[in-house]
């Protein structure tokens, strides 16, 4: 497997923690970028074989000028950059602690809060992948893999729901502009609340019932596989990953369309005429 160089948003957050370990597992270099100094250096103690691979980058992503940074700072140190992992990600246990179960309504929604969540949710992952994408071309292969959110979720949680519905709406249109050019585009989501610091105890779910972050592995893996070339416009559920069966047929039974399209059968629309 050829080694890219990829970075990973979020990364020293229970998800991202799990797909940096994975991915340096498979001998990529990974530019793990998080907020945290405290949460970086803990993913760097706890990294085994693979660590020399690591360059921790500190960067509030709600800074816009800190996203391309981040991947200046990327390429400076590897001379390349082949993926995004729009991972990075502000949850509802920003807003107060039991906000994930105890959903805020209309009038609890200040313009600073869903500002931020968008500009965490939103703005962040597209700085990031523009940053980025001149890179990938210049290398002729590239992915890009959006964390968002279930469709359950966008439809009952706000704000959190719709800055991941706008992610999901921006991976499918990504998809269609880079088709055909060796970088794709896709989503990867755990399927459901995971047991990570993003969801608060105060939410009053058990975690013994939760979803586990290492079921990112797997699917992060082969989608920065030379067996995901050609993959493109795809949602994988990773709860749906079945290990059991070789990953290609594993990602087979994961995956469905970015964006559920079945939904815009119907409507009128215009086709350009040359």
């Amino acid at each position: 497997m050829p080694s890219r160089a990829v970075l990973i948003t979020g990364a020293a957050g229970g998800l991202g923690a799990v797909m940096t370990a994975a991915l340096l597992k498979d001998g990529h270099a990974v530019a793990a970028v998080d907020r945290s100094r405290e949460g970086l250096a803990r993913l760097t103690a706890a990294l085994g074989a693979g660590r020399e691979r690591l360059l921790p980058v500190e960067a509030e992503l709600a800074d816009p000028a800190a996203c391309a940074k981040a991947v200046d700072t990327a390429v400076a140190h590897f001379g390349r950059l082949e993926a995004v992992v729009n991972n990075a990600g502000i949850g509802m246990s920003a807003i107060r602690p039991d906000a994930e179960s105890n959903h805020p309504g209309i009038a609890e929604m200040t313009p600073e809060t869903w500002d931020r969540f968008f500009a965490v949710n939103v703005r962040a992952p597209l700085l990031v992948t523009q940053a980025a994408l001149p890179h990938m071309k210049r290398a002729g292969w590239g992915r890009i893999v959006n964390n968002t959110t279930s469709y359950r979720t966008m439809l009952r949680v706000l704000p959190y729901g719709a800055t991941k519905s706008a992610l999901e709406s921006m991976s499918a249109v990504w998809a269609l502009e880079l088709d055909g050019t060796g970088i794709t585009v896709n989503v990867l989501v755990p399927g459901g609340p995971t047991d990570t610091p993003f969801i608060n105890d105060a939410a009053g779910w058990p975690r013994n019932q939760m979803l586990k972050p290492a079921i990112m592995g797997p699917p992060i893996s082969w989608l920065m596989s030379e067996a995901s070339n050609g993959v493109n416009g795809k949602r994988l559920t990773a709860q749906y990953w079945d290990a059991s069966l070789p990953p290609a047929e594993a990602a087979t039974k994961a995956a469905r369309h970015i964006g559920w399209p079945e939904l815009a059968a119907g409507p009128a629309w215009f086709t350009a005429t040359p």
